[in-house]
């Protein structure tokens, strides 16, 4: 055996050792270095723990409002459509706002009929465009509230040709006009003389 096999023999485990511990500990496996290096440096301060979730401050601590408004209920709610209003444009956001409170100083001027009231949050009221949004600016003004349930709207399907459509042996009645009194009572009178008809035949007298 020559002198160079031989050095390369003594010479390769020696190197080959630190490499594979080496290449071993760069993977991020459970009970591996990489997990007492970490203890290492909290143990010595390099590292600092994270803070315990801190306590949520209400926004009313800041804002300036009285105390007295934590002791009132608001009510989040859906306004319904104006009977004035044929679109429910204003119906689509949710509202809060607080109830009248009895014995809240209200009067009123009995020559002009003007109302006033102690009460500073009678006629207030905000929009919001979504429940969540209204809840959350309540919870965290710190108000108490209740939520008042929204009515779905059902709309049964129309036409506008079923306001004319044949319909056999019975008297056409216009769909829009089923609760005018006016229209009702014609409706009636006409069926009567009509059975009469049938029954008696025609009874009109003719001049000669």
């Amino acid at each position: 055996m020559s002198l160079l096999s031989q050095v390369t023999r003594r010479t390769i485990p020696r190197t080959a050792a630190p490499l594979s511990v080496r290449f071993n500990t760069n993977k991020a496996t459970p009970g591996s270095g990489l997990t007492t290096t970490r203890k290492d440096e909290e143990k010595s301060g390099l590292v600092e723990p994270a803070d315990a979730p801190r306590h949520v401050v209400t926004a009313d601590v800041v804002s300036g409002a009285p105390t007295e408004l934590r002791h009132r209920a608001v009510r989040i709610y859906k306004p319904t459509r104006n009977t004035m209003q044929s679109g429910g444009a204003k119906s689509e956001q949710w509202r809060v706002d607080w109830d009248i409170l009895q014995g809240a100083g209200r009067w009123e001027n009995p020559l002009m009929g003007w109302a006033s009231s102690a009460d500073y949050m009678q006629g207030t009221r905000m929009n919001f465009k979504s429940k969540e949004d209204a809840i959350h600016f309540a919870e965290k003004q710190g108000w108490d509230y209740y939520v008042q349930p929204d009515n779905v709207k059902r709309i049964p399907p129309k036409n506008y040709a079923g306001n004319y459509t044949h319909i056999p042996h019975e008297l056409r009645i216009h769909h829009t006009n089923l609760n005018n009194r006016a229209a009702d009572w014609f409706a009636k009178w006409s069926c009567q003389k009509k059975s009469y008809y049938r029954k008696n035949g025609n009874t009109r007298r003719t001049r000669i």
